[in-house]
């Protein structure tokens, strides 16, 4: 029964002209290593990458919370129409162009991303799944696993290095707006993905993985 289910799959997959993944994975599960490695294997002329992170919102859109500190983790931080418009001009064959997210970091010169159409595209981002007009156009769903206590020290690395963040600025924001978020706008939609990579120690059987699927329909 399975293996007829995975013959109907890629048979309809192989004639689709674009593959669309989802790709999601909570603050610091390596999200951008992953796609790195994974952006590695292919030309753009094979697959297209498209990041939440480049549509937030400005600042002064973004919620405040009840300490007047704003909440950039909730769905409404992202321009959901634009981020789907410029999905669906891919999908259609045409190319985006878009500045990239500073994350308000003044010393932090965001540069031109253009994205050109290609048979594969990727959304990654936090709430992928969660915007049901993107997850209901999705072929395929990715969510890179890491236990959120392991994600919580990545995260105080990262922020502290990358955009200047105190471990106390980035502890309120993770047990305040991160998880929470985590929780409500993500996590629900992991039992219904295709693939789970686990990032615990190393994501590498997951990618191999997803490489499959995509050689399988690149070079269909």
């Amino acid at each position: 029964m399975v293996q007829h289910l995975l013959l109907a799959y890629f048979y309809l997959v192989k004639h689709k002209q674009t593959f669309l993944i989802g790709i999601a994975g909570g603050s610091g599960s390596g999200k951008t290593s992953f796609l790195r490695e994974l952006m590695n294997h292919f030309t753009a002329d094979d697959v297209a990458l498209v990041s939440q992170d480049n549509y937030y919102e400005p600042k002064e859109k973004q919620h405040v919370d009840e300490n007047g500190q704003h909440n950039f983790d909730m769905p409404t931080s992202i321009n959901r129409a634009h981020f789907h418009d410029d999905m669906m001009r891919l999908v259609n064959g045409d190319s985006i162009e878009k500045l990239e997210y500073n994350f308000n970091n003044p010393a932090w010169e965001p540069q031109k991303v253009i994205v050109n159409p290609a048979p594969v595209i990727i959304m990654e981002g936090l709430f992928v799944f969660h915007y049901e007009e993107i997850w209901n156009q999705l072929d395929y769903k990715v969510y890179i696993d890491v236990h959120h206590e392991e994600r919580l020290q990545r995260r105080i690395q990262r922020d502290g290095k990358e955009r200047g963040f105190g471990e106390d600025q980035v502890r309120y924001q993770w047990f305040n707006h991160v998880r929470p978020a985590e929780e409500q706008y993500l996590e629900p939609f992991v039992s219904s993905c295709n693939l789970v990579v686990d990032n615990n120690e190393h994501f590498g059987p997951g990618l191999s993985e997803l490489l499959d699927v995509i050689r399988g329909f690149v070079h269909k």
